[in-house]
């Protein structure tokens, strides 16, 4: 897939780029007051929801086209680009018909590939910006697919957008930020246009400030935020939207990073530091060597003995004690968990093998 940075958009976008706006147009009044409040605080990219899909019907799905004239006279009046959501061909239409600046897909519409297909058939020979936000699941493959599918159908101004993954496991966040999966995205494709969604994420707007700072530590190109004039009686997500003040509040307080180190003395500095690092990883590598050695004798140990290989009490044990431990040195303990958990799963793997006779020998 070829992409381009936005610095080959041909836009003059700002740097980072910054689109904020409710997370459904609700009204005229409601769309130019939020977009009167958000060009005050220098935002010129503005987003809206017209066509909402979403979990459960019954649900507000989005007043639908009879907005599109209502945000025709907001782009006239204040000068913005808009960005909506498509979920199929229709909605791609009827938004080029309006004039709407930049499109993206949602992540719903990005599991499905005949939707998305759909949508990229529905654009050839159409020079738009279109944004791709992550599935719901954490499936890197089918965010890279939906991308190549715009890619197939001659779109060059692609970009994606990160708004976290679901997961019943995570108490703190709506769809948990799982940082790992964008920052390979963006490994795999450097010139890749990557936009962070904290309110998605967040799901309140106390933690939007944390995660957006985290999306610009990680080097992301910007943002897209949900901002509504009166959140706490907005039609929906009311509670991860921002008043604008609110949002021009937070975007003050955001400090961007620099993406290179100039100063040679501090280039040596931060040189010596990686290359301790990697005898640490070495290190690191070879203790697991040794304790993966250690997993392969008590396969062989409980295949002798007719024992199965998962024993609960002993995992529970570990998953207890090694977070108890990793706190005591004071290293996060969820990291500890996280890094058992792969540990163990290893563990089974390798056991699983010894006790059905598959493992190759060395």
């Amino acid at each position: 897939m070829e992409t381009r940075t936005f610095e080959h958009w041909g836009m003059n976008l700002q740097n980072p780029l910054i689109i904020a706006g409710p997370c459904s147009v609700e009204t005229p009044e409601q769309l130019d007051k939020t977009v009167s409040g958000l060009v005050d605080q220098g935002v010129k990219i503005i987003r809206g929801g017209v066509w909402k899909p979403r979990t459960r019907p019954g649900n507000f799905e989005g007043v639908g086209a009879i907005a599109l004239p209502w945000i025709k006279e907001v782009k006239g009046k204040y000068g913005v680009k808009f960005a909506i959501e498509v979920a199929n061909p229709n909605h791609v239409e009827q938004a080029l018909d309006a004039g709407i600046d930049l499109l993206w897909i949602g992540a719903r519409t990005t599991v499905n590939p005949f939707a998305v297909q759909e949508i990229a058939d529905s654009l050839k020979g159409v020079d738009v910006p279109i944004f791709v936000k992550n599935p719901v699941n954490p499936d890197l493959a089918l965010w890279i697919g939906a991308m190549e599918r715009l890619d197939q159908a001659g779109l060059k101004r692609i970009g994606a957008i990160h708004r976290g993954f679901s997961n019943f496991n995570d108490t703190k966040y709506r769809n948990s930020p799982m940082w790992q999966l964008p920052i390979e995205l963006k490994t795999k494709f450097p010139n890749l246009p990557l936009l962070n969604d904290p309110s998605h994420i967040g799901g309140k707007r106390d933690l939007l400030f944390d995660i957006a700072q985290m999306a610009y530590d990680l080097n992301f190109d910007g943002l897209i935020v949900e901002s509504h004039i009166d959140p706490d009686k907005a039609w929906s997500d009311a509670a991860q939207q921002l008043t604008p003040e609110a949002f021009g509040v937070m975007l003050k307080r955001l400090k961007t990073r620099n993406t290179g180190l100039e100063n040679p003395i501090f280039k040596h500095q931060l040189e010596q530091l990686r290359e301790q690092i990697d005898e640490v990883d070495r290190e690191l590598l070879e203790v697991m060597t040794r304790r993966m050695n250690l997993v392969e004798q008590v396969g062989e140990y409980k295949k002798s003995n007719n024992l199965t290989v998962f024993q609960i009490e002993r995992w529970k044990k570990v998953f207890k004690t090694r977070a108890e431990w990793a706190q005591a040195m004071n290293l996060n303990p969820e990291f500890a968990r996280e890094i058992f958990k792969l540990i163990h799963t290893e563990s089974i793997s390798k056991q699983t093998e010894i006790m059905e006779g598959t493992k190759l020998e060395k």
